[in-house]
């Protein structure tokens, strides 16, 4: 699964880095927090939590006055929710149920099957964090003591998880209401890679650059050309380390939740790459 990650880059490195045709991020959108955002969205975020919003790539083919000539598609950087809400939902609290799609499924899968063929994204991001179960320790309650771990690329290079997005349409709201649309989206996941799977058995799909133009493409729409890319895997790309218990909270933000936690502090701990169980 992909519950939380970090998401430093602003939208001018974005534009570069996804090479951006338009850049939409400082376009308002519809909210489903109670609270305001924080940081705001579209600034850099280190605990990136379900239900923010979230930049996002996609490929959408823009709006013209003559049907005759439609303009050609083009990459977009957006502001989405993170947490798909399909188009016949009732409520948008079903997006909390939906933050992540499996990718051995998600084609045959009512809530994501079309997404999946003609709304896919890319999520941009420093990495991912995955709570590790200790089999050893366990905390006050007599449960398997937890372990937040920060996996990222070992070459230092922004990850791009694949996604897939929709829109959903408020019917209490009248056409042209700035908050009638919600645009919303989830992260794919897939089997662990060895090494990372002593942390979890799941981790995003993490597509490569070459991958990003077919599958961000709206026309590709053969379902065995959109399997290929979500059985993609390439083990031995990503490092983790165990950082400090603070990313448990949504509140807790800021560039020191990537620092890794002192050796001292692990307890039943098991490193992914050796298997070693640090700290008894």
């Amino acid at each position: 699964m992909c519950g939380r990650y970090a998401a430093s880059a602003r939208p001018d490195e974005l534009v570069e880095a996804f090479d951006i045709d338009e850049d939409h991020s400082a376009e308002p959108g519809r909210s489903i927090l109670k609270n305001p955002q924080r940081p705001t969205p579209g600034e850099p975020d280190w605990n990136m939590a379900p239900s923010k919003q979230a930049l996002v790539v996609l490929t959408r083919q823009p709006r013209t006055a003559e049907e005759a000539a439609p303009a050609e598609p083009t990459r977009q950087l957006r502001l989405l929710t993170w947490g798909l809400v399909p188009t016949w939902a009732k409520d948008v609290k079903v997006g909390q149920r939906m933050t992540n799609a499996r990718a051995e499924s998600v084609l045959g899968k009512g809530a994501f099957a079309k997404a999946a063929l003609t709304r896919r994204c890319i999520v941009p991001a420093d990495g991912w964090y995955e709570w590790q179960q200790s089999p050893t320790a366990v905390d006050a309650k007599g449960k398997p003591r937890k372990q937040p771990f920060f996996i990222h690329r070992a070459d230092g290079a922004k990850v791009g998880f694949a996604g897939l997005y929709e829109f959903w349409r408020d019917r209490e709201l009248p056409d042209g209401h700035p908050e009638a649309w919600l645009t919303t989206f989830t992260i794919i996941t897939t089997a662990a890679d060895p090494g990372m799977d002593r942390i979890h058995d799941r981790q995003p799909l993490v597509l490569e650059p070459e991958q990003w133009q077919q599958w961000l493409d709206p026309s590709e729409q053969d379902p065995d050309a959109v399997r290929r890319l979500l059985e993609f895997a390439a083990p031995g790309r990503f490092e983790a380390y165990p950082v400090g218990r603070g990313v448990g909270a949504t509140a807790n933000n800021g560039a020191a939740l990537l620092e890794p936690a002192p050796r001292e502090e692990l307890v039943g701990v098991v490193d992914p790459m050796t298997g070693e169980v640090i700290g008894g």
